[in-house]
């Protein structure tokens, strides 16, 4: 039986499990490096210093088994509503299926709603045919097109 899955702030500890989640799938493993601890610390610190970011962690037994990263955007458009956005969403190859990514986007929903969100949005890479259908389960629309451009 699964024991209880906890949802919080990551910690400096955490780092190295979330690169592991961010690395282990087909578009991961090519961008990302587990062994470059200096930039993702210092990526973590300026995420953590910031109260406009949330980086999540979804533990089980101490063990991070998946990962979010929330950002609150204050804006003009629609009467200067705020919104949200998610990035960054990785759970574990073990526990996929089991219901932990519904639970952090739960989790993800609730803290947009407190900090004062209307909306909450994302984006997924295009070839993620399998999290597109996840999303939009949740009653996520695919309502836009994204554009994307590598500045360095």
């Amino acid at each position: 039986m699964p024991t209880t899955l906890v949802i919080d702030r990551a910690r400096a500890e955490d780092v190295a499990a979330i690169v592991a989640l961010l690395a282990d799938d087909v578009l991961g493993s090519r961008r990302e490096d587990p062994d470059d601890h200096a930039s993702y610390l210092a990526a973590f610190e300026a995420i953590d210093a910031d109260p406009r970011h949330v980086l999540a962690v979804a533990r089980r037994d101490g063990r991070v088994v998946a990962t979010l990263q929330l950002t609150i955007l204050p804006g003009l458009s629609h009467r200067g509503a705020t919104r949200a956005q998610v990035e960054g969403v990785r759970v574990h190859a073990d526990e996929r299926g089991s219901g932990v990514g519904s639970e952090m986007m739960a989790w993800a929903e609730a803290e947009a709603r407190g900090r004062g969100a209307k909306v909450l949005q994302l984006t997924s890479d295009s070839t993620r045919g399998d999290a597109h259908r996840f999303y939009a389960g949740l009653g996520y629309a695919a309502s836009h097109v994204g554009f994307k451009k590598r500045l360095a």
